[in-house]
């Protein structure tokens, strides 16, 4: 996400839930490298951030790795942008603003067990 409050919130959420964080970007050629660099188990990323899109992300991640588990987070109002991320190879959306249930939730569906 490219709001350092969204990734404080987000990580703050995964870890009261008993879950690490590995990384955090803030654009999507961030997200790309560290999805390279760490191979997460989970990504949650952002639809609308700089230099590359989070659908962008989404397409290039899934290039190299057919398995990842990517939760796109998206404002409402992004539909579309949520179809086109679902095509690219997202597994799911949740909507901002968000619960930390629905945070919990995606990680007990797509975490690797």
């Amino acid at each position: 996400d490219d709001s350092v409050f969204m990734q404080s919130f987000i990580k703050n959420v995964i870890e009261t839930f008993g879950n690490k964080v590995v990384g955090t970007a803030r654009n999507g050629k961030e997200a790309l490298n560290q999805y390279i660099k760490l191979t997460p188990d989970l990504v949650f990323m952002d639809i609308t951030m700089e230099e590359m899109t989070g659908i962008n992300a989404v397409e290039e991640i899934m290039k190299l790795d057919k398995d990842a588990r990517i939760v796109m987070c998206s404002a409402m109002g992004q539909e579309i942008m949520v179809k086109e991320a679902l095509q690219a190879g997202a597994r799911d959306f949740i909507t901002k603003p968000f619960r930390p249930d629905e945070i919990k939730t995606s990680i007990e569906k797509y975490a690797k067990k």
